[in-house]
């Protein structure tokens, strides 16, 4: 029975994303969010992306300590982390919340064409039968990204409440989890196009 429980983690993971993207959706069609202070909805899409974060954790520590991971954690869970993260980034450099979440269309695209890379790149390793697995650099480049929502999440729903310093200083730690988040992105990358070149040329693919 516990061999279920992971995915079952993962795929409700999946479920909470849809309605997490529905408040932001909904909040953000009510018109400019400057000055608002109707965050009840921003403050349900908070506690359901705190949730996600929870199962996505728990997701994988159970499959572990039980013994039961297998392809579909290993499919699904990466899928849906990413569904979640490049999800919210969209959202947050759209109509309305780019103003206020400071995110911008060119560093979704940064963030969107690391992960195609990465995938075009494992998918090619494969086809010389190299295994190119996560790295430590693609995990903490998904911490960070998933930290950062939270900070951008949090700044959005309690700017309005700050005085002028302590928005100030708000601003600050929402604008380096921000660039942190684009930094990290593309060093991770760059990370991964590294391995893929050695190991192209370890099977000739590239003339040294």
């Amino acid at each position: 029975m516990f061999r279920h429980v992971p995915n079952a983690l993962t795929a409700s993971r999946l479920l909470l994303a849809a309605v997490f993207f529905a408040m932001l959706a909904y909040y953000q069609n009510q018109g400019p969010l400057e000055g608002r202070t109707d965050v009840v909805w921003l403050n349900s899409a908070l506690i359901i992306y705190l949730i996600a974060l929870v199962t996505d954790f728990l997701d994988g520590y159970l499959a572990r300590r039980w013994k039961v991971e297998g392809v579909f954690g290993r499919v699904v869970d990466p899928f849906v982390d990413k569904v979640l993260v490049l999800g919210t980034f969209i959202f947050f450099a759209g109509r309305n919340f780019a103003a206020i979440t400071g995110v911008v269309p060119w560093m979704v695209v940064v963030i969107l064409a690391r992960e195609l890379l990465v995938t075009s790149l494992r998918g090619s390793m494969e086809d010389i039968g190299e295994a190119f697995g996560a790295q430590l650099s693609g995990k903490l480049k998904m911490g960070f990204q998933s930290a950062a929502i939270l900070v951008i999440l949090i700044y959005v729903n309690y700017r309005v409440r700050l005085d002028p310093d302590a928005l100030r200083y708000a601003t600050f730690l929402r604008d380096i989890a921000i660039w942190g988040t684009v930094a990290i992105t593309v060093a991770s990358g760059l990370m991964y196009v590294q391995k893929a070149v050695t190991l192209f040329r370890k099977h000739g693919q590239i003339q040294s």
